[in-house]
């Protein structure tokens, strides 16, 4: 569609991972709609310049009725310099927000971005978050965020002013028929997915959207035909998809970051192999090392990473960054249990994909996860996780004839469509 003729303005500052997948969600199904965007490259930079870029590079247009954007983006400050664009009907996206987000050290949080997204909620019509979690824990952190400003008396009604604009919008996933891929006890446990039918290659989104580091990339092109023979002597043919006796298959396809809390899952699974039991495992998940600030974190857990193959080695089945996205769903389709350590989860694509591949999910008893999963998929302690993967790695079955009871077709592009073409209509 020419800007010319659209009435929908889609702008997009970081075009990547859910971002991304939303946006295109959006255009394709959107009539008269036009999309601008910038690449998905140092997020801090987005987040302090997009305004400017979009206010040159984004043509005036008269047919311009409703204007669409993710919370990276100052729309303030867009408005401000785009006038023509004030008028609008403004609708903002949370995928994220930067009040609660975690810092390992809360001297380290940058106070501009979360005073940028209160600023754009002030001037926006309708503000749209992907989990209640996500919405709550923003309205409620604003007086105490705003607090932080020094020699001034930071006004008390901010979280008031916005908090009629606000909903709850689920992130769509755009969910592929994938039972073609299951092991055969997926098949007869009644573990299917939606009827969606599709391109599986183009339905995933943040867990396979970013390349690891040269470190991973190498250790994962270790899983292969001398991967599989080595486990066969280990386990015999026990270990194949659909016999019997393979071990229980854990996957954690995060990324490696602090904030998805590496330590914990690292020395579970370190536990796990001190008890004497059996398991397989795939460490999934990208890294992003062009954002300054984590560089050496990254670094550092690629380290941290690195030092536990080995100690995990023998029963490791994927390691890292799988560049086929087909693979990645595979994988997930083949593991039995999914696992979060998050300490930091608005919403959770990777979880629910791997849910609709059949896993069985274990999630922390916090953060968005009690909104999405029944109580029986959650673990308060370090020590349920660890007494839970233990049962399921000396009865594997228990996972694997688990009927799953985490309705994941709520959270499609086919339920939710409809909600967003009403959110974007005048």
């Amino acid at each position: 569609m020419e800007s010319q003729a659209a009435r929908i303005l889609l702008l997009e500052p970081f075009y990547g991972g859910s971002h991304k997948q939303l946006l295109d969600l959006l255009s394709a199904h959107l009539d008269s709609s036009v999309a601008f965007t910038m690449p998905a490259k140092k997020w801090h930079w987005r987040a302090r310049t997009s305004a400017l870029y979009f206010s040159h590079n984004v043509p005036a247009s008269p047919t311009y009725r409703v204007l669409f954007c993710s919370s990276v983006l100052n729309l303030c400050e867009l408005v401000g310099l785009r006038p023509d664009m004030a008028r609008l009907k403004k609708v903002l996206y949370f995928h994220e927000n930067q009040l609660v987000y975690p810092v390992r050290k809360e001297q380290d949080r940058d106070f501009q971005y979360g005073y940028n997204q209160i600023l754009s909620c002030l001037v926006a019509d309708t503000v749209v978050f992907n989990s209640a979690f996500n919405m709550n824990s923003f309205l409620s952190s604003i007086a105490s965020f705003l607090k932080k400003i020094p020699d001034q008396r930071s006004p008390k009604d901010v979280a008031q002013i916005i908090r009629p604009k606000c909903r709850v919008l689920y992130f769509p996933l755009h969910l592929a028929n994938v039972t073609r891929l299951f092991p055969k006890h997926k098949l007869l446990c009644g573990v299917t997915g939606p009827s969606h039918t599709g391109d599986i290659i183009a339905t995933l989104t943040d867990s396979t959207l970013q390349s690891g580091l040269d470190q991973q990339s190498s250790l994962n092109r270790q899983s292969g035909p001398d991967r599989q023979s080595g486990l066969e002597q280990q386990y015999g043919p026990d270990h194949r998809q659909d016999s019997p006796g393979k071990p229980l298959h854990i996957v954690w396809p995060h990324r490696w970051e602090h904030d998805k809390d590496p330590e914990l899952f690292f020395s579970t699974m370190v536990k796990l192999k001190e008890e004497g039991l059996n398991f397989l495992l795939s460490v999934l998940g990208e890294t992003f090392t062009d954002v300054p600030e984590a560089f050496l974190l990254m670094l550092m857990f690629a380290e941290a990473f690195a030092t536990c193959r080995p100690l995990l080695d023998s029963h490791v089945l994927h390691w890292g960054f799988l560049e086929s996205r087909e693979d990645y769903v595979s994988v997930l389709c083949q593991a039995d249990v999914v696992l979060s350590t998050a300490r930091h989860e608005f919403f959770g694509v990777a979880m629910l994909e791997a849910v609709h591949c059949g896993c069985y999910p274990l999630c922390p008893n916090a953060l968005v996860y009690p909104e999405i999963f029944p109580a029986e998929y959650l673990y308060a302690t370090p020590q349920q996780l660890l007494k839970r993967l233990r049962n399921f790695c000396a009865q594997p079955r228990r996972a694997r004839a688990h009927v799953l009871k985490v309705d994941v077709s709520r959270f499609s592009w086919d339920v939710l469509q409809a909600a967003f073409q009403s959110l974007l209509s005048l």
